[in-house]
């Protein structure tokens, strides 16, 4: 149940009988008309806008069309009142029976309330994470992979199939860089002095590739030249990173459909096909970039590169993708990953990316474009940087890592599910700090325990009522006499649960999770805030003593609102708890 759909479609309707009797011209669009919350809540349960946004095309008054579209509405028995606001917005009020109803439509749908059709089962390809198999993931990564799947997530809830994909970025290199760090451990493991000299890997967390190369091949590599031992070390050092990769994501509850590899894109024909099918788009050609902005004339020297004509697909400048050498640029082989999405018959494609790869947007968003004639959309997210702080200091890098700190250090500070809500407590693009005092600290403060709270309370309130012999199943609670909800307290909540369904279609059409845990926090501050006036008034606590039914139709409000929280959890892949500990 949408029930901000349900009076949109009301609305409509209202304005399809106004274009009947020729109040309103024929042939208008109400693709614009809206029905939201207002901005102030003392103005109605409900505002649109369409008034305003049908005044020009229809050549009228704003406020006429609204006074026509109020009686309209009026005779509708969900409508108590429509009151035309300044120039021409129309602010409803619902008879209190809506509301109530809406808290038995919520038990009834459970897990499935504000589940959406809106993706209309369309095939979408998150790709995230993405990181160089050279190391453990770093907080980078987990800020990334949380924001990510719980897009996957998100989108799936609105009705998309979606499919969670990891690129290996396994062509270029760093992992020969990997390689040769590794083989330095190798020669540890046999008892000789590692050289990690500048350019190579530091981090311990290659010590144990060391071991397993020399359980594998004893001392037999140790007097070879590169060239023997580089393409094996290379191969066997990527797939324990792999192997470690996917270990970190398990740890945060991050599982992907698909794992590809840029290197499996090298030999295959397919970066070839790729740029063969831009050139006979008549968009690859030979010419001469222009110096790059704050290039000294010196310091620039022109040649010719086989290049991409980017700028036909929105870009600033068209980008090289073949070097005078002949070798592929890093755009290559990621034209031709995604050419592959493409022809994989995704409908649409979404890349979470770090924020150091904003120059990569627009060109990678115009081949795209260009492969796909312009079916297949393109969203690009950037993450934002984390910085972590404990005990009001910086938090120290890991020295296992060498340089950064790890996904696990996070995970183990502060737990998987708090590292998880938190993650989306900031939009993407925002930078985050992630504190371990204040994450972990029991106050209004910390919005994964406010939220966690609110559902904690209400599970209390279900226990107590048990015990007092209180029929509180699901059923039976949709089934109470909910007019018993009279007080605008009560009230007041149920419209916070009516937002649920509508804030999921907003934030799975603008691809942004962070919404789902704005949006907890603030229901869990209405339902803390009746808990609360609940201590004042005895009429507004959910279990009355002697009154089943009363009881019953405020539990029933109360374990409404476990369910949303419950949902909006799972979302963004974070287990509720039941009782705070």
């Amino acid at each position: 149940m949408n029930l901000f759909s349900d009076i949109r479609d009301l609305v409509i309707s209202a304005l399809d009988s106004l274009v009947a009797d020729g109040t309103l011209p024929a042939g208008l669009d109400f693709s614009a008309v809206a029905v939201e919350p207002p901005r102030d809540a003392s103005h109605g349960d409900m505002a649109t806008n369409a008034a305003m946004v049908l005044a020009k095309p229809a050549g009228l008054q704003p406020r006429a069309i609204a006074d026509a579209l109020a009686g309209r509405l009026m005779a509708d028995p969900r409508v108590a009142g429509a009151d035309v606001a300044g120039p021409g917005f129309l602010n409803l009020r619902l008879v209190p029976a809506l509301w109530q109803g809406l808290v038995r439509a919520t038990l009834a749908a459970g897990a499935d309330y504000g589940r959406s059709g809106m993706g209309k089962g369309l095939r979408v390809n998150v790709e995230f994470v993405s990181a160089n198999p050279t190391g453990p993931m770093h907080v980078g990564h987990t800020r990334g992979a949380v924001f990510g799947d719980a897009l996957a997530r998100l989108l799936a809830y609105a009705g998309w199939d979606v499919t969670r994909e990891y690129y290996i970025n396994d062509g270029g290199a760093q992992v020969d860089v990997l390689a040769r760090s590794a083989f330095e451990r190798y020669r540890e493991a046999n008892g000789l002095e590692p050289e990690i000299r500048e350019g190579l890997y530091p981090g311990d967390y290659l010590i144990p590739v060391g071991e397993a190369l020399k359980a594998k091949y004893g001392d037999s590599l140790l007097n070879q030249p590169e060239s023997v031992w580089l393409r094996d070390v290379r191969d066997f050092a990527t797939e324990m990173m792999m192997a470690e990769i996917r270990n970190d994501l398990k740890v945060l509850g991050v599982e992907m459909d698909v794992y590809s590899s840029e290197k499996a894109l090298y030999g295959t024909g397919e970066i070839e096909a790729a740029i063969a099918t831009l050139r006979d788009m008549d968009l690859i050609y030979e010419g001469v970039l222009e110096p790059p902005k704050g290039k000294e004339p010196e310091d620039w020297e022109p040649r010719v590169q086989t290049l991409f004509r980017s700028t036909a697909h929105g870009d600033d400048v068209d980008r090289p993708v073949q070097k005078s050498d002949g070798s592929w640029t890093y755009f290559a082989p990621d034209i031709a990953y995604h050419y592959n999405k493409v022809k994989r018959g995704f409908d649409q494609l979404i890349d979470i990316f770090g924020a150091d790869h904003g120059g990569y947007v627009k060109r990678m968003k115009a081949a795209v474009s260009a492969l796909s004639g312009g079916r297949v959309p393109l969203d690009i997210k950037l993450i934002q940087l984390v910085k972590l702080y404990k005990n009001g200091e910086p938090f120290k890098m890991s020295k296992r890592a060498g340089t950064f700190v790890t996904l696990r250090d996070v995970v183990e500070q502060a737990g998987a599910d708090v590292t998880r809500f938190v993650m989306l407590t900031r939009k993407n693009d925002a930078a985050l700090d992630f504190d371990f005092d204040k994450v972990l600290e029991q106050s209004k403060d910390n919005p994964v325990f406010y939220v966690q709270y609110a559902n904690a309370r209400i599970n209390s309130v279900l226990r107590k009522a048990r015990e007092a012999g209180i029929d509180c199943a699901d059923a039976t609670l949709a089934a109470a006499d909910l007019s018993r909800l009279g007080h605008e307290a009560e009230i007041a909540m149920a419209k916070k649960i009516a937002e649920w369904p509508r804030l999921v279609e907003i934030a799975a059409r603008n691809n942004e999770p962070h919404r789902v845990a704005f949006y907890l926090y603030e229901l869990a501050s209405e339902f803390h805030g009746l808990w609360n006036k609940g201590n004042d008034d005895g009429a507004l606590r959910f279990i009355q003593d002697g009154d089943i039914a009363t009881s019953q139709a405020k539990i029933a409000l109360a374990r409404s609102v476990s369910v949303v929280i419950c949902n909006g959890l799972a979302i963004l892949g974070v287990a509720p708890v039941e009782e705070m500990r």
